[in-house]
């Protein structure tokens, strides 16, 4: 019995060196070429065909001189304010929303870096286990170590989540302004940045409470941030 459990364990192990060997490979590769479709693609993809078989993702994409500095500069002070500084976690920004959650007695706030929302949008699924969320810190540290700062953040604007199959700056850009991401006004990016906590809900509730709002105090942040 003993045995058995060992020869478990050791396959276990083994299947989850492999299975990181294949994520880091693939970071290492995306230095210098674009990454295809992410894991929330396929996922989300998936989702829709099971409506419409036909049914295909809105994504095109795009370098990163080739996005508003607006749209970088909205997304930043939104989600992660101290991207450029820090090495893959915020954990003043975890410690605090520990704390508003405790408080809450529910999640409400989640403290993820951009560097750890790319990780899980890459590579994982949108299940919340305590699994994923060791997976996603040790892929952060890998995105962090293998590429700079300005990469993970040109990768992470084009495949982030915008909406109902719609992924990545361009195809949000063009799909709720009819135009293209280099062109995006101030308040259209702070716009587009206060969906991204929830897109598909706000894809189906544009004038939903608290958007607006949301989208004023993003605009008045954005002259503060720094880029990479």
């Amino acid at each position: 019995m003993t045995r058995i459990l060992f020869k478990i364990l050791a396959a276990l192990v083994a299947a989850f060196l492999l299975y990181n060997l294949w994520v880091l490979g693939h970071i290492v590769y995306w230095r210098d070429h674009n990454p295809g479709a992410s894991s929330f693609m396929n996922e989300q993809l998936a989702r829709l065909q099971q409506d419409d078989p036909e049914a295909e993702l809105r994504h095109k994409w795009v370098p990163y001189d080739k996005i508003s500095p607006n749209l970088k500069r909205a997304l930043i002070a939104s989600e992660d304010a101290k991207f450029v500084d820090h090495e893959g976690f915020d954990w003043d920004g975890i410690e605090a929303a520990f704390e508003k959650n405790l408080q809450k007695g529910k999640i409400v706030a989640g403290g993820s870096t951009i560097s750890q929302q790319l990780a899980k949008n890459l590579f994982l699924s949108s299940g919340k286990t305590p699994w994923r969320k060791l997976e996603e810190a040790l892929i952060t540290v890998m995105l962090e170590s293998v590429l700079d700062k300005r990469r993970i953040y040109e990768i992470y604007l084009n495949v982030i989540e915008w909406g109902n199959g719609v992924f990545g700056a361009e195809a949000a850009s063009r799909y709720y302004f009819r135009t293209g991401a280099s062109r995006l006004s101030s308040s259209q990016a702070a716009k587009l940045a206060a969906m991204v906590p929830n897109p598909r809900y706000y894809d189906e509730h544009r004038g939903a409470p608290g958007l607006a709002r949301k989208t004023r105090i993003i605009q008045r942040r954005m002259g503060y941030v720094e880029l990479p």
